[in-house]
């Protein structure tokens, strides 16, 4: 990895280990090697949101051409919305692709993403599923996406009746993760979770 890059992020790894302002968010970062080219990042999910009181893992790449080009971030912990794939955890996020700035850091990435939770963009979707019920049917997306963090990043929230659902479908045979994705994708509706199951 190049010298300058190396020692960039070495110098805002630092920054957001130290920082205030990013404990306060519930922030973390830490090294998976010694090189600092793979971070893993910890961000909480914002008070007032379907994220609150779950915790969220992202992977981070650092680039050779760091900080002229991005990270590469993407989350790890599943999670229910529409800037990010229910599937891959891949981010939609402007800053990191074409509205990247070599003046940006780790600690506005992390900050950026928490701050993406608290505020969709439907209007440019990672997930276009997720985005229409986003736009169609908000409660039934709050649902979702609360029951998502319970059951994937911790969260306090337990849906009793989704996840009874979710248990009618494993009764059925299908997979509890294939059927927790059928669900929320068919607005909890167990009958066209089936169809599209079967399909």
């Amino acid at each position: 990895m190049a010298n300058i890059a190396i020692q960039r992020i070495q110098r805002e790894f630092k920054e957001v280990v130290k920082s205030e302002e990013v404990a306060k968010c519930s922030i973390k970062v830490e090294l998976l090697n010694d090189s600092y080219t793979e971070l893993k990042g910890e961000i909480a999910g914002p008070p007032d949101t379907p994220y609150e009181g779950g915790t969220f893992i992202l992977e981070i790449k650092i680039p050779e051409t760091y900080p002229f080009n991005p990270p590469k971030v993407k989350f790890l912990t599943r999670i229910w919305h529409p800037n990010i794939s229910s599937v891959t955890g891949a981010i939609c996020l402007d800053i990191l692709k074409d509205q990247w700035a070599a003046a940006m850091t780790l600690r506005t990435v992390l900050l950026s993403l928490q701050a993406l939770l608290s505020a969709a963009e439907p209007d440019d979707p990672q997930d276009a599923v997720v985005a229409r019920q986003y736009k169609e049917a908000n409660d039934i997306f709050k649902k979702t996406a609360s029951h998502w963090t319970n059951k994937y990043a911790g969260g306090p929230n337990c849906d009793k009746d989704y996840e009874d659902k979710v248990t009618q479908l494993q009764s059925m045979g299908f997979d509890e993760h294939k059927a927790r994705v059928s669900l929320s994708t068919c607005n909890w509706n167990v009958e066209r979770a089936t169809e599209n199951l079967l399909s």
